[in-house]
């Protein structure tokens, strides 16, 4: 779990409790503006400018918010405190790694553009040889290029099960009881028991953390059938070649989508959620419309907010 924390200006200081002011908590900290939360991020305001992110998803929401400091203060230099992560985060245990098992992992749920896209992958350990001759072992480190010529290999080998939720679907459905991260636990729980249903001599089931275990059970305890037995890891696709696969096969759908909705709009569509993605939404909403953003991208994004401020101008 990821803690990160900098300074920001007053103006920036200004949008975070506007922002964050139907989210606060009753307490706050002592010298703290307020404390909030953003799905699984905990968002802590202090008098002095600093602020603080930590949970699952600090990393996405603190870069949110640093660039957006950036945008409204271009000369101003930020010191980004990062807190040291554990040596256990990266221990890999070898009989997990070499084992026969069932693996998830999603791409496309810190991308303002495309859809969310979570796969579970079956790897039997007699295959692990010609997987890691494919390199996907450092699957992290290849790039896209290489992922779209080295997929096409490994589904040939595996079993896999991928699920691609598309932006409108995500948004009719996106809420306040229905966060990024519970939709994301529900589509993991789709494709494990699909994927375990049809190979039953997995040793484990893993999935990427994305949450804590009482918590991603939490978010599925109004679904009839869930897949116990998990074993979340940080960093799975370092430490399991299940989700190290899953990791890429999820990759590999989300630039096939990414490149269909790119030849919808006539125009390339970055990844990410940088000042780069606001001035592409701002350009399509004024070619086509603002409710074209329903259709390829995520609305609970801030860059929507972002891409509104600069329509006004």
């Amino acid at each position: 779990m990821a803690t990160i924390s900098f300074k920001v200006s007053e103006n920036t200081k200004q949008e975070l409790i506007e922002y964050f002011k139907n989210k606060k908590r009753e307490k706050t900290p002592p010298y703290a503006i307020f404390q909030a939360d953003e799905e699984d991020t905990v968002v802590t305001l202090y008098e002095s400018g600093k602020v603080v992110f930590q949970g699952i998803s600090a990393d996405i929401d603190g870069n949110l918010w640093k660039q957006r400091e950036r945008h409204l203060n271009p000369d101003v230099v930020i010191n980004e405190k990062k807190e040291k992560k554990k040596k256990n985060d990266d221990f890999v245990d070898n009989k997990i790694l070499k084992a026969t098992a069932i693996g998830s992992d999603e791409v496309g749920k810190g991308d303002f553009f495309g859809p969310l896209v979570v796969t579970a992958c079956y790897v039997n350990k007699k295959d692990i040889p010609y997987l890691e001759e494919l390199k996907v072992k450092d699957s992290k480190k290849l790039t896209d290029s290489e992922i779209l010529k080295i997929v096409p290999n490994i589904i040939k080998k595996v079993d896999y099960e991928c699920k691609v939720l598309n932006n409108e679907t995500f948004n009719k459905n996106y809420s306040s009881d229905m966060n990024m991260n519970k939709i994301n636990a529900i589509l993991h729980n789709k494709v494990l028991l699909k994927l375990a249903k049809r190979n039953t001599d997995y040793e484990y089931i893993i999935v990427d953390e994305f949450a804590k275990k009482g918590i991603y059970y939490h978010y599925l305890k109004d679904i009839p059938n869930v897949q116990r037995n998990i074993t979340f890891l940080t960093k799975g696709e370092t430490k399991s070649m299940a989700v190290a696969c899953a990791s890429l096969i999820s990759r590999y759908q989300f630039l096939k989508e990414m490149d269909k909705l790119s030849k919808k709009v006539n125009m390339p569509l970055p990844k990410g959620a940088s000042l780069k993605v606001d001035e592409v939404g701002a350009k399509l909403a004024s070619t086509y419309g603002i409710e074209i953003l329903n259709q390829i991208a995520k609305k609970n994004f801030k860059n929507m907010e972002k891409i509104k401020e600069i329509l006004k101008k």
